[in-house]
């Protein structure tokens, strides 16, 4: 099996990259794959704190599985040029030390970061969440009227493009840019509408392909406290409402447009 990196990204908090990412991870890892992750946002430690959830929760129910994991943080040198070259050889010799898996899956922080910066360049396929909202939209792109004729990329897309670069200058490779969008509110609004017609008019022009994510529900805030998602038999379908099952079909059909580990 090719092995696979996937990344987890946006200059923004508060998108769901770490549920995200935990739902995928454990969907590969049910599939027979073996599975590393990576928290280059070991500061804030939100997938980290999952993932010692998980292992908590694992201790009496040995057959939930999970991934090796492995917290990263931020040289710590006196000079911007050292700290990157710190971050790129940490980051390689960890990425190599972890060969053996089948994927590894990289969650980053909410900012602009020298790891998550590094993180991105060696990605197969980068995931980017956003909200239900046209402020999240600005962090992707600059639109300067209502036509999309006059748009340029923003600081998170000029990133992205750029690490493409890296990626090609490196090994040739090719990176699989997903914007996907998050914590949708439950009922249709002219908005998400509005919303919709942009993503796709914009996707071609700034070369990402376009999936849906999940709707706010609380079942996702009770999960990460006990490390479990909506995969695991632990959280059985009699335990569940109808809001928790629409959740269940949900990640079937972002796991199918993500088209990963299948």
């Amino acid at each position: 099996m090719t092995k696979k990196i996937i990344v987890f990204g946006n200059q923004k908090g508060g998108t769901g990259k770490s549920t995200l990412a935990m739902h995928l991870v454990v969907n590969l890892l049910q599939k027979g794959n073996s599975v590393a992750t990576i928290d280059v946002d070991a500061r804030q430690g939100t997938l980290t704190r999952y993932i010692e959830n998980r292992e908590a929760t694992k201790r009496e129910n040995p057959e939930i599985l999970t991934p090796i994991h492995t917290p990263v943080f931020e040289s710590e040198a006196e000079t911007v040029s050292q700290i990157e070259r710190d971050n790129l050889k940490n980051f390689t010799s960890l990425l190599n030390s972890l060969t053996k898996h089948d994927y590894i899956v990289i969650d980053t922080p909410g900012n602009d970061s020298s790891l998550s910066r590094i993180a991105h360049s060696f990605a197969d396929v980068i995931i980017t969440p956003m909200n239900e909202s046209f402020i999240d939209l600005d962090l992707l792109v600059r639109i300067n009227d209502s036509t999309e004729t006059n748009i340029r990329p923003s600081t998170y897309a000029e990133m992205v493009w750029n690490q493409k670069k890296e990626r090609i200058m490196r090994d040739k490779g090719s990176i699989d840019w997903i914007v996907l969008v998050n914590r949708m509110s439950s009922v249709a609004s002219k908005n998400r509408t509005e919303l919709d017609r942009v993503l796709i008019a914009l996707a071609k022009r700034i070369g990402f392909r376009l999936a849906k994510g999940f709707k706010e529900r609380v079942i996702f805030r009770e999960l990460f406290l006990s490390g479990l998602t909506l995969l695991d038999r632990n959280v059985s379908a009699s335990q569940m409402s109808l809001s928790h099952i629409a959740a269940r079909q949900e990640l079937n059909d972002l796991l199918k447009a993500l088209n990963i580990g299948d």
